[in-house]
């Protein structure tokens, strides 16, 4: 793949895991983020399973991330009065192995700064296909020609929309929207429900963690202070300490509100461009989206690596290989489980968490969803 050029949208996980492996293996990379800098805050992400720990060794990884973990901790529910209901125990929240997506997302930058170019503060604003080439222009940065684009931007992916077409295409609204806030609140980590929605506070996940159901909403994803109130309103009326962290909410020192949603796309590439992680999988709030971005930055790699850079062999082999393996992306959609919608529900959920044969068949369950893919060793891809 020497002097293979590729463009990577996106400098979250995804895109700086492949970057990692193309940089190594003689491609010349540039990845593009619209952040003015690396995004350091965020949740808690988790790693589960020996397909997962794998590629992180692959990647040299696994002791950084093990020397960085967080720990999953167990979480209680509790009643309105603070009362215990239940205890969702860390191994189901955090998995094997549970860090700051902060934290990793320097781990993989510190591994790419020093041999990929990183254009902070930019985004592609159109993709023509040459038949030879992708010319790409910025908003900032002047037009270039890659080899290669790859779209690892999220589930709201430019690439995907300038590829691919309108996101109503390709994204559909699984009913529950969600947000990360930080609202100054400590304590031990506890989970409060009502029937359609759910409001956390504690351990790692997030300093506060809010989801709840609603109609599909029209709001404008640069307007932090809409989204707040949106947050507000949907939990007017809220018992326990909601009254006292939706008072808090303006103030946040760090927001972020999203849907709960699912990508659904024909195909992960059209000529030179293919798709990777939320921007292709999705994200339905499961705990599996950092798993299988990194995983599938490996598999992508392995394929270019194989077929010498030959897109029209390494982007269907990579569909075949990892299409299956992302089928939890296709079923999950955690909102009903992190906020059943009525009473009787939220009494079936907590109960699961209080049988220990259900728990450990829910857990065998992430277990089997985590390691069901045949991983290659790729002995063309140098590490």
């Amino acid at each position: 793949m020497k002097h293979t050029t590729v463009l990577i949208c996106g400098a979250s996980i995804a895109g700086p895991a492949l970057a990692y492996w193309l940089s190594r293996n003689g491609c010349t990379v540039t990845v593009v983020e619209r952040a003015p800098a690396l995004r350091t805050g965020g949740q808690a992400v988790d790693f589960k399973g020996e397909t997962h720990r794998t590629v992180l060794a692959r990647m040299g990884l696994l002791d950084d991330v093990r020397r960085l973990q967080t720990g999953g901790q167990d979480q209680t529910i509790i009643d309105a009065g603070g009362r215990p209901l239940a205890v969702i125990p860390g191994e189901f929240s955090g998995g094997d192995l549970e860090i700051r997506r902060g934290d990793l997302s320097r781990l993989l930058y510190g591994r790419t700064e020093a041999h990929c170019e990183y254009l902070f503060g930019d985004t592609v604003t159109s993709l023509t296909d040459t038949g030879t080439g992708v010319h790409v222009t910025f908003e900032r940065a002047a037009p270039r020609t890659f080899d290669l684009v790859v779209g690892a931007d999220g589930i709201h992916s430019t690439v995907r929309r300038l590829a691919f077409g309108p996101e109503s295409d390709h994204v559909r609204f699984l009913g529950h929207y969600y947000a990360l806030a930080d609202l100054g609140v400590d304590g031990d980590p506890v989970m409060y429900n009502e029937p359609g929605r759910m409001a956390a506070l504690g351990g790692p996940k997030a300093p506060a963690f809010f989801v709840f159901a609603s109609p599909q909403l029209r709001y404008d994803r640069q307007d932090v202070g809409q989204q707040q109130r949106i947050l507000v309103d949907a939990y007017r009326g809220g018992g326990w300490r909601i009254p006292e962290l939706m008072a808090r909410v303006p103030a946040a020192a760090d927001f972020y509100l999203d849907s709960i949603s699912r990508v659904e796309v024909p195909a992960y590439s059209r000529g030179r461009v293919v798709l990777l992680g939320d921007s292709a999988y999705g994200n339905t709030l499961g705990g599996f989206g950092t798993g299988l971005a990194v995983v599938g930055a490996y598999v992508l790699a392995g394929e270019l690596a194989t077929a010498g850079g030959d897109h029209r062999v390494a982007f269907p082999r990579y569909e075949a290989a990892f299409r299956d393996y992302a089928k939890v992306s296709r079923q999950g959609n955690a909102g009903p489980f992190l906020a059943p919608a009525s009473r009787p529900r939220l009494a079936m959920r907590n109960w699961m968490f209080r049988s220990p044969r259900l728990l450990r068949l829910l857990l065998k369950v992430t277990d089997r969803f985590a390691t069901g893919i045949d991983l290659q060793d790729y002995p063309a891809l140098a590490r």
